[in-house]
Order: structure tokens, then sequence, then C-alpha cells
């Protein structure tokens, strides 16, 4: 990891300092844009499941319905995590794509993290789907039922 990460990460800004991306200001803006939604999307469902996690009685997660498993435990089906089961995934990705998108399109290789990136996080997705049966049981299939999508609602 201490060479892979900085290596991987560095790839869109190393193609920038000698290539020109070319984008229009309307490009720069959109795909800033959707660095800024990615970044906002991955803290704020990370938020709000940490905020219940430590107390679901606190004033900004309250409101947010969940499902009792059997192991005594609640699983998030409204906010965001009622939109997917892996949402924070999704912003952390769009974050990811966004620095690439920054380059233009002259180049595959500046695409390498976000590709890289989505193969690691449906990897991840599938592991956790497995683990997470194996450890609610018939509530995981209830809770997957009450919240079909992955990533992203409504599609996967």
């Amino acid at each position: 990891d201490l060479a892979w990460v900085p290596f991987t990460y560095s790839l869109p800004a190393r193609y920038l300092a000698t290539h020109d991306a070319g984008l229009s200001p309307l490009l720069l803006l959109l795909f800033s844009l959707l660095a800024c939604f990615g970044f906002y999307l991955f803290r704020a469902a990370n938020s709000q499941k940490n905020a219940f996690r430590t107390d679901p009685n606190a004033p900004e997660v309250r409101h947010l319905e969940f499902m009792e498993t059997k192991r005594g435990t609640r699983l998030l089906t409204s906010g965001w995590w009622g939109l997917a089961r892996k949402i924070n995934y999704s912003g952390d990705w769009l974050y990811g794509l966004s620095w690439s998108l920054l380059t233009g399109f002259g180049s595959v290789s500046t695409y390498f993290y976000p590709i890289y990136f989505a193969i690691l996080l449906v990897h991840r997705a599938l592991r956790d789907d497995v683990a997470c049966a194996s450890k609610y049981g018939d509530d995981w299939q209830r809770y997957k039922q009450r919240v079909p999508s992955m990533f992203i609602p409504g599609l996967i």
C-alpha cells in the first residue's frame, strides 16, 4: 500500500503536469461539482450511519427507519442507507472518477484508478453481502427486499 496507493492516486495529476486536458470551463465546473457531490455523498452517508450507531435517539437520526434483526442489531432502511446498501461506495467512487475526468479524454491511463477502484468496491460489496447473509440469516434477505439497490438507487 505504501507504493500502490500514492502511485494510483497521483496518475491524473502527473498526466496534467505534462498535458493540457483541453476541457471547457463548463466541463471543468461539472467535473468539479461531481467531485463535491461524491465527497458529500460519501461523508454524509458514513456520518449518518456513525451517528445512528452512536446514539439512535440523537435529533439528526431519530427520524430514520430501521429494521430490528434477530441478533438485536438495527439495519437502517431510510435516509442514505434506504437508498442503497453501499451508497457510501458510490460517493467514494464518484469522487475518484472526478479526478480522472478532470484529465480529459486523451489517455486511458488516467482512468486506471476509477476502473481499479470499481472492481475493488464491487468485490468488497459482494464479499460483504455473503458475510451479512451468514451473520443475519433470513433478516438479511428481508433487508435486501426493503433496500434492493446495492450502489445506485433503482439501478444497481
